[in-house]
């Protein structure tokens, strides 16, 4: 892996940040800071406290002046999906005598940007691609809009559409003619809400945190942004199926994959649908292991 310039996870892990310089540049992290085992960091386990620090980090590190996102939406851990994204630029610079690709003419389409817009933000910051983000839902898009609208980096650089159809990944939100470097997409986790929040209240205990009383997210979420009918590995499928239906819209589909359980359905689908190059990218993040599929046609 290459070292980048922005926030990267192999350097900058959640218990590593520098709360002297984020909350310099942000001043309202400054009272969710406490100091633990001799290091500063925050209660992971507060929503607003999270929401701080990921604007603190977005400032800090990205330029971005403004950033909120709705009550009850995803507030994603921003190392995460840089990890996301630097993985990426190296698969495109395989293509490119090993130089990842830079500047507008790279574009890439978000399938369920959410309400955060973290990916064109990461993406455009880093290596100036453009982005066309996409989601089912109108409250996140409207949320997304307003922060590409408030950051003048941001400007002429991301495209939010909304999807009519829950059941359409691709069509109904793709132009004719349009052909993008790449797709992402973090797929819902869980089959349904109940799920969502068994594997939350699971995570609490692991931390040694009872939450029992109150099973908020700590990184929120709504329906469509945690849950699918058939969880993770039926969104995959669809998205595969739909994906070899417009096999030359991107020069590689991808996706997050969290249960390791679900890649040998996954695979058996790419390969039902003639997939020529397939790719299993694992990611590290702490004690966190999540890994990116990638295929083409």
């Amino acid at each position: 892996m290459k070292q980048q310039s922005g926030l990267h996870p192999r350097n900058r892990h959640h218990d590593r940040y520098d709360f002297q310089q984020l909350t310099a540049v942000c001043p309202e992290l400054a009272p969710f800071v406490t100091r633990k085992f001799k290091s500063e960091t925050i209660d992971f386990a507060n929503p607003d406290a999270v929401k701080a620090l990921n604007r603190a980090l977005l400032r800090s590190y990205y330029g971005i002046t403004f950033w909120d996102v709705p009550p009850g939406y995803l507030c994603p851990p921003v190392p995460g999906r840089a990890d996301y994204i630097h993985y990426l630029a190296d698969l495109l610079s395989e293509r490119n005598g090993a130089v990842i690709p830079r500047g507008k003419s790279v574009r890439v389409l978000d399938i369920g940007m959410g309400a955060n817009c973290i990916y064109p933000i990461i993406g455009h910051h880093e290596y100036g691609w453009r982005f066309v983000g996409t989601d089912i839902d109108s409250i996140a898009i409207r949320a997304a809009k307003q922060i590409v609208a408030a950051n003048n980096t941001l400007a002429g650089t991301v495209e939010c559409r909304l999807q009519p159809n829950a059941s359409d990944i691709f069509k109904g939100v793709v132009q004719n003619g349009e052909v993008f470097a790449l797709c992402i997409c973090n797929p819902p986790f869980h089959a349904s809400l109940t799920e969502a929040n068994a594997g939350n209240q699971r995570k609490w205990k692991n931390l040694g945190i009872d939450k029992s009383a109150s099973p908020s997210l700590n990184f929120g979420g709504k329906k469509s942004e945690l849950w699918y009918p058939g969880g993770e590995a039926a969104f995959i499928n669809n998205m595969i199926l739909q994906s070899a239906e417009v096999p030359q819209l991107c020069g590689w589909f991808t996706t997050l994959v969290s249960k390791k359980s679900n890649l040998p359905a996954i695979y058996k689908a790419l390969k039902n649908v003639n997939a020529t190059d397939v790719r299993t990218i694992e990611m590290n993040q702490g004690q966190k292991v999540s890994r990116v599929m990638a295929w083409r046609f």
